[in-house]
């Protein structure tokens, strides 16, 4: 039976650690300055941007499509669905997206995906963690969409791989970055058009084999860097479902709002 001495060492015990971390945080700061995501420059705590670069971020939030995430550019009630998803609903349940795609975030996210600026995950991983607590509340797993392996070679990381490692360690959920695997290398989707990108990832995904028990009911979140027209995400979830996901989230860094150049 636990005594009011046993509690009281137990908290002064947890209050020691709190003040060590808290030291080693300062200590760390003072070694090796945080800087900005965007632009290297000294800002107060890690995985943040400078006030310049925060101003030309557009970050997500309501009022937004209830399914697809896409922001609103007028007041709508909560729950409320986009003509897109009304028309065509999407293969996936639900999808959220921390940033607007745009001029302003681009180079933040084309350093992430090309410039192995894989620093940055962590900073990213917390936008994601805000822009997708919904679906995280209740999800079991944190997925990725997969690179083909020559890619992959290529590029030494998968970029949705390391935003999927950065959620789960942020939600406490398990992740799974190689759950699903590319079957087939698919040309790039830069320039095509959404009915040309959805013909190009047709077929290209498939469950690993190893995890496909991890799949059967599983309500599983899968990471992106950037939603265009959501062709991959939706060819994923797809694929997820036929293999026995209970439900499929999509949560992505950036999302495209109105026509830009991703590659």
């Amino acid at each position: 039976m636990e005594t009011a001495g046993d509690t009281t060492v137990g908290q002064r015990w947890r209050q020691a650690v709190r003040v060590l971390r808290d030291w080693r945080g300062r200590a760390l700061n003072l070694l090796l300055p945080p800087r900005c995501l965007a632009c290297g420059t000294d800002v107060e705590a890690p995985g943040t941007l400078c006030p310049a670069c925060w101003s030309r971020v557009t970050f997500i939030g309501p009022p937004l499509c209830a399914c697809c995430g896409r922001p609103f550019d007028y007041a709508a009630p909560d729950r409320s669905l986009c003509g897109a998803c009304i028309a065509a609903p999407p293969r996936f349940d639900r999808c959220r997206s921390a940033l607007v795609y745009d001029e302003g975030s681009r180079g933040l996210v084309l350093a992430f995906k090309h410039a192995d600026r894989t620093d940055v995950a962590e900073g990213f991983g917390a936008w994601l963690a805000r822009a997708g607590a919904e679906l995280l509340a209740d999800a079991d797993l944190v997925a990725a969409v997969p690179l083909h392996r020559w890619r992959l070679f290529a590029r030494r990381y998968n970029q949705a791989a390391l935003l999927a490692l950065a959620v789960a360690r942020r939600s406490g959920l398990p992740a799974c970055p190689d759950l699903l695997l590319r079957r087939r290398r698919t040309p790039s989707q830069g320039g095509l058009s959404r009915r040309g990108r959805a013909r190009n990832v047709a077929g290209a995904f498939a469950v690993r084999a190893a995890c496909r028990d991890r799949v059967r009911g599983a309500r599983i979140v899968l990471l992106d860097d950037v939603f265009t027209t959501g062709a991959t995400v939706e060819e994923c979830a797809r694929v997820l479902k036929r293999a026995g996901a209970a439900r499929v989230d999509v949560l992505t860094l950036a999302r495209v709002v109105r026509p830009v150049d991703v590659s």
